[in-house]
């Protein structure tokens, strides 16, 4: 091999090697995100099957800043881990508190916003929120969810936890008087709140969780992706991209912690 020959062939491999650890060009990537299309007004489906909603919002708003087209499909909540990790999409943008158990099977990005948890329930009923004041109560809340999991842990000897698919059946069962209160996220719960159907319901108590951190789910070992995303998040909170999409859906920071 010729002296000029070993210097191309070095720095062709100096820079596939570099691409190995940047990943592939922004430009020519296209990234594949999952939401559940059932938690308003975080990810919803329109009358055509579409989703939408701020999850959605973030997850476009991620792929401009990386310069990569953007796929989103829906996928039922208790599916959305064994897709991704069977590689039927590379990321969950769908509302998913970073807990350690989750984090036994994927990787976070940095949180895209901070959660709360509140009891919601009839305006004409004092509830006493404590595990005696609630003895013999029926909550819901939806399963493999933060929610379902305090329930269990804080009042499962006390209460009767009904869980179901999705947050909308559990508000169904609650305006239908099957459930007394129902634990849920803040935020979605604020939104529906708003609905003609809430009439007569209000949030009650303090927050039973605060602080809940909220991120992007990937598959264990894509740190590259997770880097990129990190970078993306940072760029669309600092050129306020990022408050724009907030200020369509609520009226406060999603990025302030209690």
């Amino acid at each position: 091999m010729t002296l000029r020959k070993a210097a191309v062939a070095l720095t062709t491999a100096l820079l596939l090697g570099a691409g190995a650890l940047m990943g592939p060009p922004a430009h020519a990537e296209t990234l594949r995100f999952a939401t559940e299309g059932a938690f308003p007004p975080f990810n919803a489906v329109d009358d055509k099957g579409k989703p939408h909603g701020f999850d959605v919002d973030i997850a476009k708003a991620l792929c401009a800043e990386m310069k990569a087209e953007c796929e989103l499909v829906v996928q039922d909540w208790d599916g959305l881990i064994p897709g991704l990790l069977a590689k039927k999409f590379d990321a969950i943008i769908a509302s998913m508190s970073i807990t350690e158990e989750r984090q036994k099977s994927v990787l976070f990005s940095d949180p895209y916003y901070f959660n709360q948890f509140h009891f919601v329930g009839p305006k004409d009923r004092t509830f006493t929120l404590t595990k005696d004041g609630l003895k013999g109560l029926t909550v819901g809340a939806q399963r493999a969810t933060v929610s379902a999991k305090w329930l269990e842990e804080h009042l499962g000897d006390a209460v009767s936890v009904k869980l179901y698919d999705t947050a909308e059946e559990a508000y169904l069962d609650l305006t239908s008087g099957r459930l007394d209160l129902m634990l849920n996220d803040t935020y979605p719960t604020y939104d529906w709140l708003k609905s003609p159907a809430a009439t007569g319901y209000e949030l009650k108590g303090e927050s039973v969780i605060k602080d809940d951190k909220v991120g992007i789910a990937l598959r264990p070992g894509d740190t590259a992706l997770a880097a990129s995303l990190n970078k993306a998040l940072a760029a669309i909170i600092a050129n306020g991209t990022y408050a724009e999409i907030n200020a369509r859906y609520f009226p406060f920071s999603l990025l302030a912690r209690e």
